[in-house]
């Protein structure tokens, strides 16, 4: 009688994480800024532009958080092919 092989589970990834994080090749966690969908006319022109940046995560339980949420974020960098 032949022994039936575990079967591993496969994490879903939270695609709302996913759309708002990227890994660098050092393992950074990045995010974007918050505040530019909208309002834009009353900010200033140096401000708009640095809307454009990533900004590195910097606390280590978001970094945590995220990396839970996204566990391939480290294995594909972008997105996930199909």
């Amino acid at each position: 009688m032949a022994k039936k092989k575990a079967k591993k589970n496969k994490i879903k990834t939270y695609k709302a994480a996913a759309k708002r994080f990227r890994v660098t090749k050092s393992g950074k966690v990045l995010r974007t800024k918050g505040g530019k969908s909208h309002l834009r006319r009353r900010k200033s022109t140096r401000v708009k532009q640095q809307f454009d940046k990533m900004q590195e995560v910097t606390c280590a339980g978001d970094r945590k958080r995220i990396m839970r949420m996204a566990p391939y974020l480290k294995k594909y960098k972008a997105n996930p092919p199909k």
